[in-house]
């Protein structure tokens, strides 16, 4: 069985455990896989024989482009699980480790598909983890070239169990960094095996061992919901967006004089909460969406408060009729929270979306006092979709527009994630990153926050490469990225004459067009040293 397939029978099995959905934890690994290689060249080939799929380039880009979001937050499965503080919950974000290292091995494998996995493997540790990237990652004495992590507070409801599965990730990616440093493919390892030069009694612990009793632990209190000016005050907190936090701060004000009205016995118009966010990809709609939850829920409005995020893809079937049970069955998950509908517009235009909208127009009255829909994607795109559909024009009465970031917003940005990271970013490479953000083009397909993401995965799986042949490095060294690090076109990666796989050159900025801009990466402003802030795990990633 090939690597890939093994990960993601072994992501299944979890998820049967857990009892999760197994069809829904296969799509994710599958989903993982493909982003984490979407720019490695030849991954769509392996890709599909590893997936049992019929070779399709398209397929594979479906794909990697739902496989985005889980660069920046953790999947569906694995929020539900950190969200019940499930004791399954580190096999899982374990068996997504696994996929995301396997992924990283398709096609001609390079530092990107490393920096890359290394982002997706850390985001899955949200919601209770901080993300952690191979910064983190020190080699202890007793196991030379291994890594260890340095001493942590235990996470609320996993503990050492999650910091066991953080070991194995990093374990994982320095065996893989010196795979791709053979000269051969058939240099790729498994992911799981022992180290080479490691006796398997050496080889590091993949997981908790069991204690010799049980050991009951207390039970823990209920994390306090946060309330409506803590949200509002994250929602200041983001860089840039000024007109975004004016027209949220003005939603919530609205809302809340009107839930008072009806507490105090006044006649109240029906105000819809349902948004229109209109923007470029990287602006940040998903991040407000996710504070918007929060908000609605501390207003009490919504019970849960919870994010469910798709695409056309997750609400609409291969027949006709099996569509609206598909929609349906989203909706039933959102219940409580927000569905947030990207690139909602390609809805349109054929009998399958037609089907789902109708769907969706039904439910969102149905589920209309604990349910809110936000719809998202390029401005001109859904102002026409929104225009055509009566059934979501009456329903949609607040469009809120996110601006494209400017080049200094976008170098704050970058800071942030690569100091939310661990790692250290000088001015040198700050400088860097403005001359390539000057010397690119902005059209609709900028990636915006997604640009600098990319950038700042590309950095890392180049830094690491740089340190490949390093046994000991320092901390500092460990921390340190440099401006050749910044590599602005990571597809650009060639076997050498010998057949060794080696990073691409640095090149002159151009102008790389990102067909899979997704908008869940912001950052937030710097904070002053006194007051310092952990910014969220879509923000890290």
């Amino acid at each position: 069985m090939t690597p890939l397939a093994d990960a993601l029978d072994k992501l299944v099995a979890a998820a049967r455990t857990a009892g999760l959905d197994e069809t829904a934890a296969r799509a994710e690994g599958e989903a993982v896989a493909a982003t984490v290689s979407e720019r490695s060249r030849g991954a769509f080939v392996d890709w599909c024989a590893q997936t049992g799929r019929e070779r399709s380039a398209e397929e594979h880009m479906l794909a990697a482009k739902r496989g985005n979001r889980f660069r920046a937050g953790p999947t569906p499965l694995m929020a539900q699980l950190l969200l019940e503080k499930s004791g399954a919950a580190a096999d899982y974000a374990g068996a997504l480790a696994d996929v995301a290292i396997a992924g990283s091995a398709l096609g001609e494998p390079g530092p990107d598909a490393i920096g890359a996995a290394t982002t997706v493997t850390t985001a899955q540790m949200g919601g209770g983890f901080e993300a952690r990237t191979l910064a983190d990652l020190t080699p202890p004495s007793s196991v030379p070239g291994a890594f260890d992590l340095p001493s942590r507070q235990p996470v609320p409801g996993l503990g050492d169990q999650m910091l066991d599965q953080v070991r194995r990730v990093g374990e994982q990616v320095r065996r893989q960094l010196g795979a791709l440093n053979d000269a051969s493919p058939s240099g790729v390892e498994v992911p799981g095996a022992p180290a080479p030069g490691l006796e398997a009694s050496q080889a590091p612990i993949t997981q908790a061992a069991e204690p010799e009793e049980p050991v009951e632990e207390p039970a823990e209190e209920p994390e306090p919901t946060k309330t409506v000016e803590e949200l509002l005050a994250e929602l200041d907190g983001l860089i840039g967006l000024a007109n975004v936090k004016g027209e949220i701060h003005r939603q919530a004000a609205v809302l809340r004089v009107e839930g008072l009205r009806k507490e105090a016995g006044l006649e109240s118009p029906t105000i819809t909460r349902h948004l229109v966010f209109n923007g470029n990809p990287g602006t940040g709609k998903t991040t407000v969406a996710r504070l918007v939850a929060g908000i609605y829920r501390a207003l009490g409005l919504l019970s849960k408060g919870q994010l469910v995020e798709v695409d056309r893809s997750e609400l609409v079937a291969g027949y006709l009729g099996q569509t609206a049970a598909k929609t349906a069955e989203v909706v039933k998950s959102a219940e409580g929270g927000v569905l947030f509908i990207d690139e909602a517009y390609s809805l349109s235009g054929d009998q399958y979306g037609k089907e789902a909208i109708d769907t969706l127009v039904k439910e969102m009255e149905d589920k209309r006092d604990d349910l809110v829909v936000i719809v998202a994607g390029y401005p001109l795109p859904m102002a026409i979709f929104i225009s055509e559909n009566p059934g979501l024009e009456s329903r949609f009465r607040t469009t809120i527009d996110f601006a494209d970031y400017t080049d200094d917003e976008l170098v704050s940005i970058f800071a942030s994630m690569v100091k939310g990271a661990d790692y250290d970013a000088g001015e040198p490479v700050l400088a860097r990153l403005r001359e390539i953000l000057a010397a690119t083009e902005r059209g609709p397909s900028f990636g915006n926050a997604r640009f600098v993401r990319n950038l700042m995965e590309a950095a890392i799986g180049h830094h690491a490469w740089r340190l490949r042949d390093i046994a000991t490095p320092t901390v500092e060294q460990l921390r340190a990225l440099e401006p050749e690090d910044l590599v602005v076109d990571p597809d650009d990666v060639a076997p050498a004459p010998d057949g060794e796989v080696r990073p691409p050159a640095d090149v002159e900025p151009a102008a790389p067009v990102d067909p899979f801009g997704d908008d869940d990466t912001v950052a937030r402003k710097p904070v002053p040293a006194a007051e310092p802030t952990t910014a969220d795990e879509e923000e890290q990633s």
